[in-house]
């Protein structure tokens, strides 16, 4: 059928991670304080930008028939 799901949810979860990861750079310091310190924006937009890049890298492979 030529529909593949893979794609779209990469191209998805890429820019959310990339989003999370300008958000927790560039965010004040202060609002972590309630999480010990631990940069949770940064972490998780890293996760999901790899994430994404992973189902775009099948994605693309799986196409190449």
């Amino acid at each position: 059928m030529g529909l593949d799901i893979r794609l779209p949810i990469g191209f998805l979860f890429s820019i959310f991670g990339v989003l999370l990861i300008a958000y927790g750079a560039l965010s004040d310091t202060a609002i972590y304080q309630r999480s010990l310190g631990i940069n949770i924006n940064l972490g998780w937009g890293i996760v999901m930008l790899v994430f994404g890049a992973i189902m775009l890298a099948l994605g693309r492979r799986g196409t190449k028939i």
